[in-house]
């Protein structure tokens, strides 16, 4: 058994390693960045916009939920255990160089996120219960029409629904599990049976439950702990000008040992900071695309814009703040065990034990959320391959399978899923990379024509002045009308 857990772990440390899916994610991000034209800094705005201000398409045909449920139930998969306890591995192997390379693989993992949420919604179609139902899943059978992308979807579909189960699920208890023992005394079992009926209350309601809950679940659990992190980077701000200079210098450089530090090359920086990037906010993994093809919205791009802010959340702000709290309080240096810098940073530096509390109660709900947002992944997963009457028993042993992770040691299912998760990866790049054509051609088409997007930063400056904005909505919708059909026109011929 020893054995066989050294082979997994080895199949593992290959397929996420520097010379396999590493440089495919972020090659493939590159790629769209530059087909797109930098989508994600040249309509910045109008991507937050479109996520936190407006509401012009929640009457929009089509969708289950509103454009910010959708963005929730995404970062809700994504904003997890990693974000407290994971960054710290980083920066305790790769140094804090590798925060550098974590940004730059945020910025263009955003045009890979935009590109799977807009997919998702071009290519989504109604189940037999009448809900929205997309994804890599669907988009590599419809956008690819061959036996090649039938194979791709079914590929696909069978490598996530299993990897939700370990990425999403066990891994997830497990942390809360753990978490509940050390800081409260509570029985691995008792949490598990306890989170795993939570989970199946929210389950029954389907995904209009699950954006119910985690678009009330994630803006306070990031608020909470974003807000916390800016406290100690703030009692801090004499070491930041530093900090910041050490994050650019040591991507380049690497850095020496000190303290327990092992010490790094500009390489490792490069890797730890790529692969937490890619493993966090899931660009180029699919995902997205699953949550975004269930919004209302007037049309692809403008659920795309709101998707790749789920990546900035993710990586810019949230990981980056964890990162600073480690570098500027000096914690990084000293010889602490990873996964316990976090919580010694916040013990130290918030008074009255509340960091204590913060930390318990980022590592619940981070992980409770995710769990939620990857039963939904799984289940459209499963959904595609043996139609709806799946869905039901897949959320039942969804919901066995959360006491499971809660009881047992993982070691040898982390490292199962963990192939899993990678082997999801591959045939979404590969049906990312044929179907860009598309993507750049209809989003080219709909950036020079919709009157909401062409207004820009005008409509933000008279949104937050209080003034009511200059475009005519039917002059709008008959826009909009006209880019629909002229997309249609396109992708037939």
């Amino acid at each position: 058994m020893e054995a066989f857990q050294t082979f997994l772990n080895q199949i593992s440390a290959i397929l996420w390693g520097p010379f396999f899916l590493v440089p495919l994610l972020l090659g493939t991000g590159v790629y769209l960045t530059i087909r797109l034209n930098l989508v994600q800094v040249r309509q910045f705005w109008s991507a937050f916009r479109l996520a936190f201000f407006d509401r012009s398409d929640e009457d929009s045909p089509g969708g289950d939920i509103s454009q910010f449920q959708a963005l929730a139930t995404a970062l809700a998969a994504t904003v997890g255990v990693g974000n407290i306890v994971g960054i710290a591995s980083v920066i305790a192997f790769g140094g804090p160089g590798a925060i550098f390379w974590m940004w730059i693989t945020g910025l263009v993992g955003m045009a890979s996120k935009y590109s799977e949420a807009f997919l998702g919604v071009r290519f989504r179609t109604v189940d037999e219960a009448g809900e929205c139902s997309g994804g890599p899943q669907y988009y590599l059978a419809k956008g690819i029409p061959n036996r090649f992308g039938a194979l791709l979807s079914i590929l696909f579909s069978i490598f996530a629904a299993i990897a939700a189960f370990g990425i999403g699920n066990m891994v997830q208890a497990n942390a809360i599990a753990v978490n509940l023992t050390q800081e409260l005394g509570i029985a691995p079992l008792t949490t598990g049976i306890v989170l795993a009926l939570a989970i199946g209350l929210v389950l029954i309601g389907g995904i209009n439950s699950i954006g119910r809950v985690t678009s009330l679940l994630v803006p306070f659990m990031v608020l909470l702990y974003v807000g916390s992190c800016l406290a100690i980077i703030g009692m801090n701000g004499h070491a930041l000008p530093a900090a910041l200079t050490m994050i650019v210098q040591d991507a380049f450089t690497g850095t020496g040992a000190i303290g327990g530090f092992a010490g790094s090359t500009m390489l490792m920086a490069l890797q730890y900071g790529v692969a937490r990037s890619l493993a966090s906010n899931e660009s180029g993994m699919g995902s997205g695309g699953i949550a975004a093809a269930a919004a209302r919205t007037a049309h692809p791009v403008r659920q795309g814009m709101v998707s790749m802010t789920q990546t900035f959340i993710d990586t810019l702000i949230v990981l980056t703040c964890t990162s600073l709290v480690l570098i500027t309080t000096g914690v990084w240096e000293r010889d602490i065990e990873a996964g316990v810098m976090t919580a010694t940073a916040f013990n130290e530096w918030l008074p009255g034990g509340f960091g204590h509390w913060v930390v318990i109660i980022g590592i619940v709900l981070y992980a409770f959320s995710t769990i939620l947002g990857w039963a939904y992944y799984g289940e459209r997963c499963m959904e595609r391959l043996l139609g709806r009457r799946a869905v039901m028993p897949y959320r039942a042993v969804w919901c066995g399978v959360v006491v499971v992770g809660a009881a047992l040691p993982l070691e040898m299912a982390w490292a199962i899923m963990d192939i899993m998760n990678s082997l999801m990866v591959l045939p979404n790049l590969v049906g990312l990379v044929i179907l860009a054509p598309l993507v750049v051609r209809e989003t080219r088409h709909y950036l020079a024509n919709d009157p909401y997007l062409r207004a820009g930063v005008d409509e933000i400056e008279q949104f937050m002045d209080g003034q009511p904005g200059h475009i005519d909505d039917n002059d709008a919708l008959d826009s909009l009308a006209k880019i629909r059909d002229a997309d249609a026109e396109s992708s037939e011929n």
